[in-house]
């Protein structure tokens, strides 16, 4: 699908702020509320819009130990892959994995309490999975810049 300033302008928004009405939306735009609601739900049927979240306060709600767990399958088989990437999808801890390159396969984003409940986590959960041949993780210090908005 090609997205044209409307277009864009309407996402951007919405990464804004994604409660807004399409009242709002229209009066922002200058186009009627059945115009954007049809653009709207198109970038939807195009899964351009995939869904909408809330971001949360992670300190919050006691998740605020950032780990970030380097994975390095045994294998590169497919059935290893297929496997590895099966079972961490089942973790809540695992906000992001993803397959990279370089000296490790994956990198997971972790979120729990704390120390303790990292080493919980890796004893009991990640390291149980099949064809891990090692971790390496580093611990966020700070947080310095956070966003799941794509800017045009």
């Amino acid at each position: 699908m090609n997205l044209d300033s409307t277009d864009k302008n309407i996402i951007m928004r919405l990464q804004e702020d994604c409660k807004q009405t399409n009242k709002e939306l229209s009066n922002a735009l200058g186009l009627s509320v059945t115009a954007i609601y049809e653009r709207v739900k198109k970038l939807e049927k195009e899964q351009i819009i995939q869904k909408y979240v809330a971001v949360i306060d992670k300190d919050k709600i006691d998740k605020g130990f950032v780990a970030f767990c380097h994975i390095k399958l045994e294998k590169h088989a497919k059935d290893f892959v297929v496997k590895f990437e099966k079972e961490v999808c089942k973790l809540d801890e695992v906000l992001e994995c993803y397959h990279i390159s370089g000296d490790y396969d994956y990198i997971l984003k972790i979120l729990v309490k704390d120390m303790a409940a990292y080493r919980d986590f890796m004893v009991k959960k990640l390291t149980t999975i099949d064809h891990i041949g090692s971790t390496h993780s580093t611990f966020m210090i700070s947080e310095v810049k956070q966003s799941s908005q794509i800017k045009f």
